[in-house]
């Protein structure tokens, strides 16, 4: 059997984000309710955090764990040897910080996406997938592999049976997630305040962290979990080093598919004919936080190669404002 299905727990946080994400695909297929789907996704990572690290504490996983280590030269080892295997108690401290950040994250993300559909009534990414079965469940599979994926650091490292102390790599990746934490929640703060005020109702947000990028919470997510994935690296061994396809997945999917590229073609057709928007996209880098001034002096090239001012965010925006 392994440790749960496997060494670690790959298998089994795949059947659990299948099994979790299907619910809520039936639940929203049948009862046409879609309050619930950002909540989903959220809660998943927490489920599959808490319980690869509960797992990782009990009898049968350091039993099994041992057996693979010994297992080759188990007749070399005395029953003394053995009993002082199974007395150790490893303190897991740096590996429990890393669950308990994905958890943070988890509940506050969650949480405040609940309360904002709450408020704004409906989802409008499910206009078209309400009447349509096929594309809703195209959905729950992506978020189901989204939920898997991004999750590998700290379900791979919750499934290693080593408990190195606290290293530099650590430390730099819990900075990492908190300054990737702070922008997020900021970000997502502010533009809920500034869309709830009556002055600001058809117009796009450009206030605080919104001034010096176009996307702050897109940015406060990658690096959160580029974070994580920092902080899991003392304890990587060999093949688990493939867990970097986490941050990856995720990196590629709000750069690419279902993050900037989606946003950025609703706010040039809503805005693309305003100057002043226009005048807002030319001097806000779309991702990494830059002064204004600073990111309008620098050449397209640059931009294009190392800030991710890709062509297509613009292929939108009418002509007399797509010229950078």
């Amino acid at each position: 059997m392994g440790t749960v299905l496997d060494s670690h727990f790959l298998a089994l946080t795949a059947i659990v984000t299948v099994g979790y994400q299907l619910l809520f695909f039936v639940i929203t297929a049948l009862l046409k309710f879609d309050k619930v789907t950002d909540f989903a996704g959220s809660t998943n990572f927490i489920i599959l955090a808490v319980l690869t690290l509960v797992l990782k504490g009990t009898w049968h996983f350091r039993q099994t764990q041992l057996e693979s280590l010994i297992h080759p030269k188990l007749n070399a080892c005395t029953d003394i040897y053995v009993e002082n295997c199974f007395n150790k108690t490893p303190s897991y401290a740096s590996l429990v910080v890393l669950s308990f950040l994905v958890v943070t994250w988890g509940l506050r993300l969650g949480l405040f996406l609940l309360l904002r559909i709450l408020q704004w009534g409906e989802d409008r990414r499910f206009d078209e997938m309400r009447s349509n079965l096929g594309k809703l469940a195209v959905f729950w599979i992506f978020q189901a592999v989204w939920v898997w994926t991004v999750s590998l650091p700290v379900t791979v490292v919750n499934g290693i049976d080593r408990d190195p102390s606290v290293q530099a790599a650590d430390i730099i990746g819990w900075i990492m997630w908190s300054v990737g934490v702070s922008f997020e929640a900021t970000a997502d703060q502010q533009k809920l305040t500034f869309k709830n005020a009556p002055e600001n109702r058809g117009k796009w947000c450009n206030v605080g962290l919104w001034n010096i990028s176009r996307h702050p919470n897109y940015f406060g997510e990658i690096l959160l979990w580029w974070g994580i994935f920092v902080a899991s690296t003392p304890v990587l061994e060999g093949s688990e080093w493939l867990v970097i396809l986490g941050p990856i997945f995720l990196t590629l999917l709000l750069l690419f598919v279902s993050g900037i590229p989606l946003l950025e073609q609703s706010a040039d057709k809503k805005f693309g004919k305003v100057a002043a928007y226009r005048v807002y996209k030319r001097a806000t880098s779309p991702l990494i936080p830059l002064p204004p001034a600073v990111y309008r002096s620098l050449p397209s090239w640059f931009k294009s190669v190392f800030l991710f001012e890709f062509p297509f965010y613009s292929r939108n925006l009418p002509e007399e404002g797509s010229t950078w």
